[in-house]
């Protein structure tokens, strides 16, 4: 029998919470097993929506009024205190209360709080957010995807290793692939120091990933790597724009069959097709970035999303503690 996971869960952060929180912990019981959720809230509002639906021996609420706003900035939201239920939840991890914690409330105050924390692992130097990105073959780890505008040749190469971890973690039977994102494929593109990180992770001997090289924008889908390295900067700028590329292809898709007869007629013939198209570009089947470099893990939910996104930010969030993802990080920084 698998060990009881804790998971701290900011219930008050993001768009439409704490419904979606709790409605999204109530789908994620259905699925899940040996799962205990700490939800961190205002207790009156979160009854209203537990309703009864979850096993009252499988969660706890931690009750506080005070949250983090999502207009904050990231030194107002740590100044709100420690009674907030983003800082209760990262605290619970910091004292061994919960396995990991999740919150859809501000990135940058979650950053920061989490930062004054939870230390960070030992020869890391910057934390990196990455995430889930779907490709031809399966799933990619990406990162940094913004939380380091700036990065030298070591922080490169942390995040490789890094994201080799996690991508371990979460899907075990699979050998990690990594490339760094560049604006060419051959080896004298790029700036000085994405060229320095290139020449010292292709001298790396690591039989925990493979080093593919470079990867340019326009190949990321692909599938051939999936493990996708880049500063913050580049890597928040590639996801936004495939985010605002799958939206106008599904949006003008579905414009498109409404429009005409033959349209119409077209959609209800490739209906399966269609289904899997609009799934496989489904953002909240992705969702649940997760902050790397921290000794405990932190998942940041998008905060737009609804409960089937949240739902599967837990399921990220239960993967990696099953995957031992942190212990993981340490043997191979080391």
């Amino acid at each position: 029998m698998e060990n009881i996971l804790k998971i701290a869960v900011d219930a008050m952060g993001g768009d439409g919470s704490p419904k979606k929180v709790i409605e999204g912990i109530i789908h994620h019981e259905k699925v899940s097993k040996n799962i205990f959720y700490n939800i961190f809230g205002d207790e009156e509002i979160i009854n209203k929506y537990l309703l009864k639906k979850l096993n009252v021996n499988n969660y706890k609420i931690i009750n506080t009024k005070e949250i983090v706003e999502d207009s904050d900035t990231p030194l107002a939201a740590a100044k709100r205190g420690k009674n907030t239920s983003m800082w209760m939840a990262i605290d619970s991890v910091k004292n061994n209360y919960s396995d990991v914690v999740v919150s859809a409330g501000n990135t940058g105050a979650l950053f920061v709080i989490a930062k004054l924390n939870l230390k960070m692992i030992n020869n890391i130097d910057k934390p990196a957010l990455s995430g889930l990105w779907p490709s031809k073959k399966g799933m990619s780890v990406v990162l940094d995807l913004g939380a380091n505008i700036e990065c030298n040749d070591k922080n490169l190469i942390d995040f490789a290793i890094m994201g080799s971890s996690l991508f371990k973690s979460l899907y075990p039977s699979e050998k990690p692939k990594v490339a760094l994102l560049n604006i060419g494929s051959e080896e004298l593109k790029g700036n000085e120091i994405i060229k320095e990180t290139y020449q010292k992770l292709n001298q790396i001997v690591n039989e925990d990933f493979e080093f593919k090289g470079f990867i340019e924008g326009n190949h990321l889908m692909d599938g051939e790597v999936n493990v996708i390295v880049a500063d913050g900067f580049t890597g928040n700028i590639a996801l936004k724009t495939a985010e605002g590329t799958a939206n106008f292809i599904t949006s003008e898709l579905k414009q498109a069959m409404k429009n005409s007869l033959l349209g119409k007629l077209g959609s209800i013939i490739s209906i399966n097709s269609l289904k899997k198209f609009k799934k496989k570009l489904d953002p909240r089947l992705y969702n649940g970035a997760i902050l790397l470099g921290l000794d405990s893990p932190v998942v940041k939910s998008h905060g737009g999303t609804d409960f089937i996104g949240f739902s599967n930010s837990l399921n990220v969030c239960e993967k990696i503690i099953r995957g031992n993802l942190i212990k993981k990080i340490k043997q191979n920084i080391s």
